[in-house]
């Protein structure tokens, strides 16, 4: 384990260890609301486009997310935040409150939902069916660039078709 000296003397590395505490039993204290599992080491484990209910520390004003491409946050009025996985890999997420100080800091893990998905690999060409319980193409990200582009396809006309819209 790697651990770094905080500039500032043992009363600023006490508020960074208190900050860190705090977000990870914001994370991990409130069971009905954390559906996903969490991962070890305190992170938030979120699948992909999936959705995890979280609760911000109490003066939190500004919630950063280091790369939006892998996860996301919708901040509700009642201290709650929402964080969606879209994205495979790893991001941080900072709490601050309305001076800029730092609340908590935390990492994001966002994987994928194995459960039900049967991944088909030909060769270098990879094709994902979700069995529940009958196999139907279910694009995932890191299929062939040709299977996701016609699933793709296919969904989005099915969509247009089911709301009227003209499919494109």
């Amino acid at each position: 384990m790697l651990t770094k000296r905080i500039p500032g003397g043992p009363r600023r590395q006490a508020r960074w260890n208190l900050a860190a505490t705090l977000l990870a039993v914001i994370f991990a204290s409130d069971a009905a609301l954390a559906a996903p599992q969490e991962a070890p080491g305190g992170s938030v484990m979120v699948l992909v486009d999936h959705a995890k209910v979280v609760r911000l520390p109490e003066k939190a004003r500004t919630v950063i997310v280091g790369n939006p491409a892998i996860a996301d946050v919708t901040v509700q009025r009642n201290g709650v935040m929402v964080v969606t996985g879209k994205s495979f890999g790893v991001t941080n997420l900072i709490a601050l409150d309305s001076s800029g100080t730092l609340l908590a800091e935390s990492l994001v893990r966002v994987g994928a939902a194995s459960d039900a998905v049967l991944t088909v690999q030909r060769g270098m060409e990879r094709e994902s069916y979700s069995c529940t319980p009958v196999c139907q193409p279910s694009m995932q990200l890191g299929d062939a660039q040709k299977y996701f582009g016609e699933a793709g396809t296919q969904a989005k006309s099915r969509n247009a078709l089911a709301t009227g819209a003209d499919a494109k």
